[in-house]
């Protein structure tokens, strides 16, 4: 039998696995047309909410490099130098949501076999966040969305009922997604922080509250580097910064790390994998540890002439996954997803020199 990119993750069928993330090549109608032309499977929108929002007076995403000669990491380009990682103080769309309406139809229009998520952001701990959260679910569905993220997982939100603030309490999680589930019907994708010290809870609440997946990893709050010379952060307004998120390769091993967590805890249920993905090892890693869908950022404003949505990196994505598939004689991704899950196992099931190892405890009397 043939292989096919084709999968189907949370009742939606993607003409192949691969997403742009929530994120700049997502920010607006020009940029999510040329994506879906180049042939991404899907996209998530840049975060809408209903409060206007301003970035901040300089540069908003910066990328780290390091070398083998100079293994030091910084955004400052050397010879010989390989990707490290990203790092942004980027908020959400400052694209009002009467703005965002009509470009979302215009796009599902254009595409109608492309999936269109929408990333809507709102309050907690009131009636009147919960009916913003109901607004901008309806809004984004009318206009042609297919699925709804839940930005829960921002690090770079000051209000304290917003973003990643949230994302570790479950009785927050609980009250927005029966705000949500309320208003529209189609899939509820919920995006947690990877940085809580309580992610399965948090995911447990998601889907026993209707999630129809968990979209992970966001980016890991982090400062950027100072320069020792200078003093100087190598990204700052005015010689100020504050917390962003650290994305790319750096945070590959973590955000697989998570996605195997809960992938462990909830093997029947549905997750977006995101977090360093550059090419098809990465991918095949996430999908191994239990994920059916992968959302790509840093990799994609990193493709050298793609006006940061990922040209030759989609074509490189799915070529490769064509070619594994025909080489394994796999149908779909379904013939390998969760197969790393079985073999990650508790340190003390881990073969020791010695069958005297007690695993750091004292010998009882």
């Amino acid at each position: 039998m043939a292989s096919d990119l084709a999968t189907v993750f949370t009742g939606l069928k993607f003409v192949n696995p691969f997403v742009l993330a929530s994120a700049p090549p997502t920010e607006s109608k020009a940029k999510i047309l040329r994506a879906f032309e180049a042939g991404w499977g899907g996209v998530v929108t840049k975060t809408i909410g209903l409060h206007p929002v301003e970035n901040v007076a300089g540069p908003k995403t910066i990328y780290q490099r390091a070398s083998e000669t100079k293994p030091y990491v910084s955004r400052y380009k050397r010879p010989d130098t390989v990707s490290h990682s990203s790092w942004n103080w980027e908020l959400i769309s400052d694209q009002p949501l009467e703005l965002w309406l009509p470009d979302l139809e215009e796009i599902k229009t254009t595409y109608p076999d492309r999936m269109l998520i929408g990333s809507i952001m709102a309050g907690a701990g009131s009636e009147e966040e919960m009916e913003n959260w109901r607004k901008l679910a309806r809004a984004v569905v009318t206009a042609g969305c297919d699925a709804v993220e839940l930005n829960i997982s921002c690090p770079h939100m000051d209000r304290k009922d917003m973003g990643a603030h949230i994302a570790n309490d479950e009785d927050m999680i609980r009250s927005i997604l029966r705000a949500v589930t309320e208003a529209v019907s189609v899939p509820i994708w919920v995006k947690v922080t990877p940085s809580g010290s309580r992610l399965v809870d948090a995911a447990r609440a998601a889907y026993e509250a209707g999630a129809a997946s968990i979209s992970l990893c966001n980016t890991f709050p982090s400062l950027p580097l100072m320069d020792p010379e200078t003093l100087k952060f190598e990204v700052e307004v005015d010689g100020l910064v504050t917390s962003g998120g650290l994305g790319g390769l750096a945070i590959l091993h973590q955000a697989l790390q998570r996605v195997s967590d809960v992938s462990r805890a909830f093997p029947d249920k549905s997750i977006s994998g995101i977090g360093g993905i550059r090419g098809f090892r990465e991918a095949f890693n996430f999908i191994a540890h239990g994920a059916g869908n992968l959302q790509v950022c840093t990799a994609a404003m990193e493709d050298k002439g793609s006006g940061g949505i990922g040209t030759n990196l989609i074509q490189e994505l799915t070529g490769d996954l064509a070619d594994y598939l025909e080489r394994k004689g796999y149908t779909s991704i379904e013939d390998f997803r969760g197969i790393a899950r079985g073999r990650i196992v508790e340190h003390s099931r881990i073969r020791r020199k010695s069958e005297a190892y007690n695993g750091g405890y004292a010998q009882s009397a």
